[in-house]
């Protein structure tokens, strides 16, 4: 298992090919859902310095918050409502240039302008969600998704 991480800078590409071999490492025989779910958002947060990364699980009909590295978050989110609930709904991952034109969004925190959200799907069925908040408008593209879908990709549900 991983201890350190090492972050480096340059495109956003080198930068996640760095990072997934390192998360590789810190899930390597980890068996503990939750650790690997807080470790994942710290090795996100220190190599990219984002707003918020966090994760919410699926509990019921409601997104509840899981590990995240941030500012305080919003603790349940219903399904289809704001990025994170629609996310969920459509099983797809949204990319929000612009938060404060994404209808309905929830502003957990009122420095985010934008996001990216992946739902975490196994056996058929949405999981949790990986959210990503930023405070730059459009910061998120497909670089990002192509490569946070190859991490959640890693998680053991």
């Amino acid at each position: 298992m991983a201890e350190d991480l090492t972050i480096i800078s340059g495109d956003k590409t080198a930068q996640y090919q760095s990072l997934i071999p390192q998360i590789r490492g810190l899930l390597d025989g980890e068996p503990d859902l939750i650790a690997n779910l807080a470790n994942i958002c710290g090795a996100l947060k220190e190599q990219f310095d984002w707003l918020w990364v966090g994760f919410y699980l699926v509990k019921g009909s409601d997104l509840v918050l899981g590990p995240f590295q941030g500012p305080v978050a919003c603790t349940r989110i219903r399904k289809g409502k704001g990025v994170c609930g629609t996310a969920w709904e459509k099983r797809e991952t949204l990319i929000v240039l612009d938060v404060t034109k994404f209808a309905g969004h929830i502003a957990c925190n009122s420095t985010s302008r934008s996001e990216i959200v992946l739902p975490v799907i196994r056996n058929n069925e949405v999981v949790a969600v990986l959210d990503v908040d930023s405070t730059m408008p459009a910061h998120f593209d497909e670089t990002d998704r192509q490569f946070l879908e190859q991490i959640i990709a890693l998680i053991h549900f």
